[in-house]
């Protein structure tokens, strides 16, 4: 059996968010001054001619003289969100050489050059890029491009279920990948939850019909049910990961928490 590690969110609740903008046009500079001017604690990234086209703004700016994919291990490095002005295909080559792990590299995000869509790229769920393309989203007018199946679907996202509550994931990978399918695809699914906060279903909508919910582990027909995703600060015995085998994700609420 694989041993269960805890997952932590990309970034804690209470942790200021790191965003850049970026741009390599004249007309992705202009772009992302706008922006900027919406959001005074994110960083602007742009090519030093291009840069007293951000005269006036209170953003830190980044402004850079060389090849611009030599600033790319830095800007991974240095932020949480990246935000390119910069076409699709230029992205995927420029990150390509940089991508470590979903748990590792940050939201990235690609404004089209009308700014109409926002489309996230990269770790849309645990590095929140998808959260962010919905608020840049908001900002411009424009319409987020959410391709992930849970948002799609307007259904639970297993691997960061209570991330805004300050919940943690205790599960292996491959738990979450096998449950992540049975939730995206339908299949009954049960969450039993005995501690922590009920505000987790964040959606106007209401749960998906194939989610059924429980007060005590031993109220769930294991035989029925595809998947188990436990809120608790209970103990979990081996014996039980071994029966539930690739069927189980556990969340860890802050203790004492309220409901």
């Amino acid at each position: 059996m694989t041993t269960p590690v805890t997952l932590h969110a990309a970034h804690d609740a209470d942790t200021p968010v790191r965003v850049v903008l970026v741009a390599i046009t004249k007309h992705g500079a202009q772009q992302t001054a706008a922006l900027a001017r919406q959001m005074p604690a994110a960083s602007v990234c742009v090519a030093e001619k291009f840069a007293p086209l951000m005269e006036g703004l209170h953003n830190p700016v980044r402004a850079y003289s060389g090849a611009f994919r030599d600033e790319m291990e830095a800007l991974f490095a240095d932020f949480d969100q990246i935000v390119f002005f910069v076409s699709l295909g230029a992205v995927v080559r420029l990150i390509a050489p940089h991508l470590k792990s979903k748990d590792e590299d940050p939201g990235v995000l690609v404004v089209d050059d009308a700014a109409q869509f926002v489309i996230p790229v990269l770790s849309g769920h645990v590095g929140g890029a998808n959260a962010m393309a919905e608020t840049v989203a908001a900002m411009l007018g424009a319409t987020p491009v959410l391709t992930t199946a849970s948002d799609v679907g307007k259904t639970i996202p297993v691997d960061i279920l209570g991330r805004e509550l300050g919940w943690k994931v205790e599960a292996p990978k491959i738990n979450i990948t096998r449950v992540s399918a049975h939730v995206v695809n339908g299949e009954p699914v049960a969450v039993v939850q005995e501690t922590g906060s009920h505000h987790w279903w964040t959606r106007s909508t209401a749960l998906p019909a194939n989610i059924h919910t429980f007060t005590r582990f031993d109220e769930v027909d294991l035989q029925y049910f595809k998947a188990v995703l436990w809120i608790t600060d209970a103990e979990i015995p081996v014996a039980r990961w071994v029966e539930l085998h690739e069927r189980l994700v556990v969340y860890r609420p802050p203790l004492g928490q309220a409901a």
